[in-house]
């Protein structure tokens, strides 16, 4: 069983930054490809940025790219999304996943990841 915990919420002014962290407590961490989603208030969750286990492979959602950075260090068996140029609309609950290899599901839908976080509280001051 693979138990995530986020960190790096908070409140931010529009055009700041953020970096939230997924720690995660499995050791078979790079085996898992891992992705951001956020959901805000009266709206479906939604994908945000995917990452592979290798970290060679980088997806991100087209209301994100430009501003928003994935990576990994499997070594410290986290992963991590770095948030720049923030917005109002980026205001949101955000989610840390992991997707299992035989996880046949695509990387941007949720049903594609097996583990979840509890969710990281981001809101954007404008």
């Amino acid at each position: 069983q693979v138990h995530l915990v986020e960190s790096g919420g908070g409140l931010v002014q529009a055009g700041g930054s953020l970096r939230l962290s997924c720690a995660a407590s499995e050791r078979t961490f790079s085996v898992h490809n891992m992705g951001w989603f956020r959901q805000a208030p009266g709206k479906e969750r939604e994908f945000v940025a995917a990452i592979g286990w290798s970290g060679g492979s980088t997806y991100y959602a087209d209301s994100v790219k430009g501003r928003f950075t994935i990576s990994r260090d499997n070594a410290k068996n986290t992963v991590y999304l770095q948030m720049n140029k923030l917005k109002p609309e980026d205001t949101a609950v955000y989610y840390c996943a992991a997707r299992r290899l035989l996880n046949s599901g695509r990387y941007y839908e949720t049903y594609g990841y097996d583990y979840w976080g509890q969710g990281a509280q981001v809101t954007v001051s404008s």
